[in-house]
C-alpha cells in the first residue's frame, strides 16, 4: 500500500524536504502553517495548504487535534512529523493510528521506548549494546543518587530521563556542585517535559559524539554508516560530518552493527538514530540515546551512500519491506553539514530574524543546500532559527572542507545575520582540519575567538 496523500506536521526546511520527498514518489502534499508561516515556501510547494492557529508554536504546530482535523479535511492517509515538534511524541503517533491514518515514524510503543533514556539504557543493555555507566534506572531521590556516585565517581552527569536537546542537563564536579545540581536537573526536567525523572552517568573525558543511521521495517534492520557530531554548542550540534574520522574499520564495524542489533530489538520501524559517546583514549564506544525520527543531519549520510532516506522512510510507512540489504549500502568520500542560523555570533548567538534581502546560493559539483529562504522572505521570530543546511561532498575529508570554504563564501544572505562567519572560522582552524576535536572543545574554541568573530560580522 503505498501513500496517496501526506500531511506534513511540520515547517521550514525539513517540510521542503519531506514535500519534495513525496513529490518524487507521486504523492500527493498538504502542508499545514501557523498564521505566521502562510507565505513560507513549504506552503507554496504543497498541493494543499492548512491554517492550523496562531504563531504560537503550542497553538499551530503542536496542536495534535488541529493537525488531525487538517488531515481529515484533506483526505490525506499519512502525516509525517519531521524532526522537532510533534516527532517524537508518542501520543501523537497513537493519536494518528487511532484516526486511522499513517504515521511516517516508528509505533507509539516504540517511541516511548526509545525516548525514556532509562528505558533506551535498559533495551540497549539487553541488546548486548554498551552503555556509559550509570544508575541502572530512574533515580528514586538524591539520597539513591549520593549511593550511586560511589560507582561513577565525578565528574557525573544528571540527566533529564525524558526529552531532549539538552535541557535537564547539570554536569557536577565535586559533591557540593551535585547538591546544588541534582534539584535543578529535577525542577528544569519537570518544566520543560512535564517529567522531573533524573538518572545519572559518568562523564567520559573529552568524548566524541557518533552516532549510527539505521533504517528498519519493523523486522528487519539495517545500518547507512556513522556521521560525526562532535562540534556543538550547548550541548546542541552545528556541524556534523560523515564519516567520522577517528573510527578504525574494526571499531566502525562494531559500532554500526551495535545500532542494527539494537533497532532489530525493537521492531525498529523507519529511519533512526543511534547515538553514542566514544572515549578515543580508551578506544570504547558507549550508547546514549535513540532518536526515533528523522535527524536535521541526515543529509551527509545521503551524500554518502546515494540513498534518499525520507523516500525510503515513506515507502516503509507505505508498507513496502526494506527494499536495500546491508550489501548494497557503499559509503564514498566525505560529507559535511553546517547549519545556518539565524544568529549573531559575535553576541552569544542572539537570534536575527529578519527580511530576505538579496539572495545567493551556493552551487556546483558537490554542494548541497537544504533551506526555506527566498528573496522577500520574513523570517518569523516565534521558531527554531535554522534557516538551511549547506552540505558538501567530496572524495576526502580536506577536499570537503576545501569544498564547504567555497560554498559559503558563494553563499549571500542580505538583510540578516547568520553563523556562516562561525564556519568559514572553523574551516580555517587546524584542530578541526586535524578532526582533533571533542563534545566541549567548541566551547573553548568559542570563548578564544570572540573577537574574530566579531570582526567577521562587521
Amino acid at each position: 500500500m503505498m501513500l496517496k496523500k501526506l500531511l506534513v506536521a511540520n515547517r521550514g526546511e525539513i517540510a521542503v524536504r519531506i514535500i519534495r520527498a513525496a513529490r518524487d514518489l507521486g504523492i500527493a502534499t498538504v502542508a499545514v502553517h501557523s498564521a505566521a508561516d502562510t507565505d513560507a515556501l513549504h506552503v507554496q510547494l504543497a498541493d494543499e495548504a492548512v491554517n492550523i492557529g496562531p504563531p504560537a508554536a503550542k497553538k499551530s504546530y503542536l496542536n495534535m487535534a488541529a493537525i488531525l482535523a487538517a488531515a481529515e479535511a484533506t483526505g490525506a492517509d499519512a502525516i509525517h512529523p519531521g524532526y522537532g515538534f510533534l516527532a517524537e511524541n508518542a501520543e501523537f503517533a497513537d493519536a494518528v493510528a487511532a484516526a486511522g491514518l499513517v504515521f511516517v515514524g516508528p509505533s507509539g510503543d516504540a517511541i516511548r521506548l526509545m525516548g525514556d533514556k532509562v528505558s533506551a539504557r535498559s533495551a540497549a543493555h539487553a541488546a548486548g549494546v554498551p552503555v556509559v555507566p550509570g544508575s541502572s534506572g530512574r533515580v528514586a531521590g538524591i539520597e539513591e543518587a549520593r549511593h550511586i556516585l560511589i560507582d561513577t565517581g565525578f565528574p557525573v552527569m544528571i540527566k533529564a530521563a525524558a526529552g531532549g536537546g539538552g535541557r535537564g542537563i547539570r554536569i557536577a564536579n565535586n559533591l557540593a556542585e551535585f547538591e546544588q545540581a541534582f534539584p535543578q536537573a529535577e525542577a528544569e526536567a519537570l518544566s520543560a517535559f512535564g517529567d522531573g525523572g533524573l538518572y545519572m552517568e559518568k562523564v567520559i573525558g573529552r568524548a566524541r559524539h557518533i552516532e549510527v543511521q539505521v533504517l528498519g521495517d519493523g523486522s528487519d534492520a539495517i545500518h547507512l554508516f556513522e556521521r560525526e557530531c562532535s562540534l556543538q554548542r550547548r550541548r546542541q550540534k552545528v556541524w556534523e560530518e560523515a564519516p567520522s574520522a577517528a573510527l578504525s574499520e574494526g571499531l566502525r564495524d562494531r559500532l554500526c552493527s551495535s545500532a542494527v542489533a539494537l533497532a532489530r530489538a525493537v521492531s525498529y520501524s523507519g529511519a533512526g538514530t543511534v547515538e553514542y559517546l566514544y572515549d578515543d583514549a580508551a578506544d570504547q564506544f558507549y550508547f546514549i540515546e535513540m532518536n526515533t525520527r528523522i535527524q536535521v543531519e541526515h543529509p551527509v549520510t545521503e551524500m554518502i551512500t546515494g540513498v534518499d532516506l525520507v523516500a525510503e522512510g515513506l515507502r516503509i510507512a507505505g508498507g513496502e519491506a526494506l527494499r536495500l540489504k546491508q550489501r548494497d549500502i557503499v559509503p564514498r568520500g566525505h560529507a559535511i553539514e553546517v547549519r545556518i542560523n539565524a544568529e549573531d555570533p559575535a553576541r552569544d548567538f542572539a537570534p536575527f530574524p529578519g527580511k530576505v534581502g538579496d539572495l545567493r546560493l551556493p552551487g556546483g559539483p558537490g554542494v548541497r543546500f537544504d533551506s526555506m529562504l527566498f528573496q522577500g522572505y520574513q523570517v518569523p521570530p516565534f521558531y527554531d532559527s535554522l534557516l538551511a543546511k549547506l552540505v558538501v561532498h567530496a572524495e576526502t575529508r580536506e577536499a570537503a572542507i576545501t569544498r564547504l570554504t567555497r560554498a559559503l563564501t558563494e553563499l549571500s544572505i542580505e538583510g540578516m545575520k547568520t553563523t556562516k562567519p562561525l564556519f568559514l572560522a572553523l574551516a580555517a582552524d587546524e584542530t578541526v582540519r586535524a578532526g582533533a576535536v571533542h563534545t566541549r572543545w567548541l566551547e573553548g574554541w568559542l570563548s578564544e575567538n570572540a573577537d574574530r568573530l566579531n570582526d567577521a560580522q562587521g
